[in-house]
């Protein structure tokens, strides 16, 4: 009997522990997960201009021909990171299939938005050796923050009135809960796979574990203008 889902999706944005839980799924047998396959600016990972014989002029012509092709080529399960920004087609294509698979990973918008701050500094988007890290201080900027948090939101709440109106459940996942081998394993379930793992990947180190406050050179500030705008308890991951 066939399972209820033939490929999956990860939901997501920049700074939310994507690259980890894409390592994660892959270490689970049956499935494998392409990366960002419709990100505007490559296929997959950076730098990378084809995929499963697809280039990205053919993937900007037709997306599905890419869709197609990981299905017929994957042994397995198929999967793929989809951001806010990722080819609109696709998204109206997959949200409202009930055999995709559907997974929502979020984190705190303030966390995510002071590491792509950080990320723009030091220009390290991925961090596989400790010895490597890179390390630096931003200013929060109040109405860059805002935008960052309504463009979050506004995905959120795109994602769930397309689950909702279609009678679908996706698995919700948060950046904190990416290092519980028994989430993960509940998560592989979801998609159809009785498969425990010991431990999680450990490919992908966490950057830049250090508190706020040392990471924010006008804390307080951010502090004052967090009190004034936390609509959602920001020091939660917000589910809508």
């Amino acid at each position: 009997m066939p399972g209820r889902f033939d490929y999956f999706v990860v939901f997501a944005e920049m700074r939310t522990g994507s690259n980890f839980l894409e390592e994660n799924l892959n270490d689970y047998p049956g499935l494998h997960c392409y990366g960002e396959a419709f990100n505007p600016h490559f296929i997959g990972g950076a730098n990378q201009s084809e995929m499963l014989g697809v280039s990205m002029e053919q993937r900007e012509a037709d997306p599905f021909v890419l869709l197609d092709r990981m299905r017929v080529n994957t042994d397995g399960m198929p999967g793929f990171r989809f951001f806010h920004d990722h080819d609109p087609r696709v998204l109206a294509h997959i949200l409202p299939d009930p055999r995709c698979g559907k997974i929502i990973l979020t984190r705190n918008p303030v966390d995510s938005y002071v590491s792509r701050k950080i990320v723009a500094e030091t220009g390290q988007w991925r961090l596989s050796d400790l010895k490597r890290a890179k390390s630096a201080q931003i200013a929060f900027d109040r109405d860059e923050f805002e935008a960052h948090l309504d463009r979050m939101q506004q995905f959120q709440l795109r994602l769930l009135h397309g689950l909702q109106t279609t009678a679908q459940a996706a698995f919700y996942i948060g950046y904190d809960d990416l290092h519980d081998v028994e989430v993960l394993d509940g998560l592989a379930r979801f998609l159809g796979v009785d498969h425990s793992k010991k431990k999680p990947s450990t490919a992908t180190k966490v950057q830049n574990p250090a508190a706020l406050e040392q990471k924010v050179t006008n804390f307080p500030q951010m502090e004052e203008a967090l009190a004034r705008i936390d609509r959602f308890d920001l020091n939660r991951t917000p589910n809508f």
